[in-house]
């Protein structure tokens, strides 16, 4: 695994942990998934996975 995947995926358990989701978290798990210039197969699953929950509520996006 890539360093950079790990390190999106520590992200993302994250704000699954927290029930939540910051804007400034948000945009450095998107900083962090751009970081190499290229989102690659296992980036696209971990975003994939945690707009899922976003949409179904389980992760709720708040403000700064």
């Amino acid at each position: 695994m890539q360093r950079q995947g790990c390190t999106l995926r520590e992200m993302i358990d994250n704000a699954i942990q927290d029930e939540r989701l910051t804007t400034s978290e948000y945009n450095l798990i998107l900083a962090q998934a751009n970081a190499d210039g290229v989102i690659d197969a296992e980036e696209k699953l971990l975003l994939a996975m945690l707009q899922s929950m976003i949409a179904d509520g389980t992760v709720k996006r708040v403000k700064d």
